[in-house]
């Protein structure tokens, strides 16, 4: 080869190598950012904003991320961040929302409710506020008398803490109302209820009946019924009202979830019936749901059952699925059912209704961690928690040594133990060790406070409602509201935790164990998300997350504590969605 040969092919070599080569000073990796294709445009973007991630900031435990702007794609977020970012994803067809500076946050996820039932009290008759006894039948004889000859008259709600006179009422006080119309009345708790002369009729509790097994009626001198029906001894009356058409059982479920949308709950875990989830089946398949559902089935049913409930929906699905199974250990405070390991202060013969011998609970438990269930146990009173957590401990070690699974694969079970309100500090250590959940409703201590000091005594009330001492054990929180025993404002929650002082700010309770805003509104977000197994999904405003928020009239992390109570939720998003919008 001559010389001019190779002085031909090193020009034509240098020539290519020019061509494939980035320019002098341009990193390879911008080079290649360029080749990428242009980010798809966003369906929504929502502009001028205070938007609280509820993502932590790294170098500050107390600090969460806050940003501008956000944009959604689908039902998820595709970024959030500044504001001069975020409008470069803006296409010819995306829609902006102006949000007039206003604060937002993670949607609620509310950890626990009835979401059928509550809708059941707005078709039936409501008796919560009612403020005596007068009120009480004054409110049952307005249905009465626009009531067909001999039908059911049902409701709840009472509470006759609020009463002058504080006593239980009769069925001879709804008999001097109605004597015809069979009546069924639960208490706002929805552990004892009164029924009147003419239901105990028709269900056959008489003078000769026995108390069930978890369950008290109560009776006067004579040994007659009063109509007070506790626990499982409700049942006898409520296997003999007829139960509501599809239609009204629809219809009750649409008004509960326009109370979800308004309150800024996107997310729901509800303890509802089989029943009521084939509507949100329905009314998801018409498109019309509105709030995240994930259903609770029952502890006690057979495990073949449970199976068949399970199957027979996507556990994929965000928008509705099953979830855990709800059991009962002991009844509420209020009623005196909370199952105590000493007697009520106020009432010394008594210490509540346990629902369950422990050699049976904890072999059921055992079969169904084993079956791959998660549990949350209902247990208020200190002796209810205890033996909870006795049936978490047996069933953890044997689905373990049997390498059985959780609900999300591993170990990782995420057992629940529901309102948790009376506890000690062994028990409280105890939910550290098994990793249990405390599944709680703060605002139930506005509620409580009245008469909770009462039943418990200075030393038990220590340790009652104690969200701050089983954060600084490390026990995962999961907030929510137990609507309708109370309103599904989470606000009202939030007010309760960090200040455990009445709505009109004259009484206090244990305050060392309040909790920052901060800490409150992660247990109603993150908390119960990961309650659900559902922390990737949803709970922080970050890209990849569902677009699940709120928009609120004032930023709630920065106003004083009372002013959150007059909380105003101004739209409400579920997947990018406004199922709320306030005039």
């Amino acid at each position: 080869m001559n010389m001019k040969t190779i002085l031909f092919l090193f020009c034509t070599i240098s020539m290519v190598l020019a061509q494939v080569q980035p320019m002098q000073g341009q990193p390879i990796q911008d080079q290649a950012a360029q080749d990428q294709p242009p980010a798809p445009k966003a369906d929504v973007i929502v502009l001028h904003g205070n938007i609280y991630t509820g993502i932590t900031v790294a170098s500050s435990f107390h600090e969460t991320k806050r940003a501008d702007a956000m944009a959604i794609r689908g039902d998820r977020i595709q970024d959030i961040g500044k504001e001069s970012d975020i409008l470069k994803l803006k296409g010819p067809e995306t829609q902006i929302i102006n949000l007039d500076g206003h604060f937002v946050m993670p949607g609620f996820n509310d950890a626990h409710l009835h979401l059928a039932s509550a809708g059941f009290q707005r078709l039936t008759v409501n008796l919560v506020g009612a403020r005596s006894l007068t009120d009480f039948r004054d409110r049952i004889r307005a249905r009465v008398e626009t009531a067909e000859p001999a039908e059911w008259i049902v409701g709840s709600g009472w509470d006759q803490t609020l009463w002058p006179v504080k006593e239980l009422p009769s069925r001879w006080d709804i008999d001097e109302v109605s004597r015809e119309h069979p009546v069924f009345l639960q208490r706002v708790d929805g552990h004892i209820a009164v029924a009147n002369t003419r239901a105990l009729q028709l269900a056959s509790v008489t003078l000769a009946s026995k108390d069930p097994a978890g369950g008290k009626i109560d009776r006067d001198s004579s040994g007659q019924p009063t109509g007070i029906l506790r626990e499982t001894a409700r049942e006898a009356v409520a296997g003999v009202i007829p139960k509501p058409t599809h239609d009204k059982r629809r219809q009750a479920i649409e008004a509960a979830l326009r109370d979800l949308a308004q309150w800024g709950v996107t997310s729901a875990q509800d303890n509802s019936s089989w029943e009521d989830f084939q509507i949100y089946e329905e009314i998801q398949h018409d498109g019309k749901l509105t709030s995240r559902i994930t259903e609770w089935l029952a502890f006690n049913d057979p495990l073949d059952r449970l199976r068949a409930h399970r199957s027979a929906h996507p556990a994929s699905d965000n928008l509705l699925r099953t979830g855990m199974l709800k059991g009962f250990m002991d009844g509420s405070l209020g009623s005196k059912t909370a199952a105590l390991l000493e007697p009520y202060s106020d009432d010394p013969n008594n210490s509540g209704l346990p629902q369950y011998e422990q050699a049976q609970l904890n072999q059921m438990t055992k079969e169904r961690v084993s079956a791959g269930f998660q549990i949350g146990f209902h247990a208020i009173g200190d002796k209810g928690v205890q033996m909870a957590l006795q049936a978490f401990d047996e069933a953890q070690k044997e689905a373990r040594e049997k390498k059985i699974q959780a609900a999300n694969g591993g170990d990782d079970y995420r057992l629940r133990i529901e309102h948790a309100q009376v506890t000690t500090p062994l028990q409280i250590a105890k939910f550290k060790e098994l990793k249990v959940i405390a599944s709680m409703q703060p605002n139930h201590l506005l509620t409580d406070m009245n008469w909770a000091l009462d039943r418990l005594g200075p030393k038990r009330a220590a340790h009652s409602y104690a969200w701050a001492e089983f954060l600084k054990r490390g026990v995962p929180l999961a907030f929510g509201t137990d609507y309708p025993v109370e309103p599904v404002t989470p606000f009202r929650g939030l007010y309760a935790a960090v200040t455990r002082r009445s709505e009109d700010d004259k009484r206090e309770y244990v305050p060392e164990q309040k909790i920052s805003m901060e800490q409150a509104i992660a247990a109603y977000t993150t908390g119960s998300a990961f309650a659900e197994f559902s922390e990737k999904e949803k709970g922080t405003l970050a890209p990849g997350m569902l677009a699940d928020f709120v928009v609120l009239d004032r930023d709630v992390t920065s106003v004083p504590p009372l002013k959150v109570l007059g909380t105003r939720v101004l739209r409400t998003v579920v997947g990018g969605k406004t199922v709320y919008e306030a005039n």
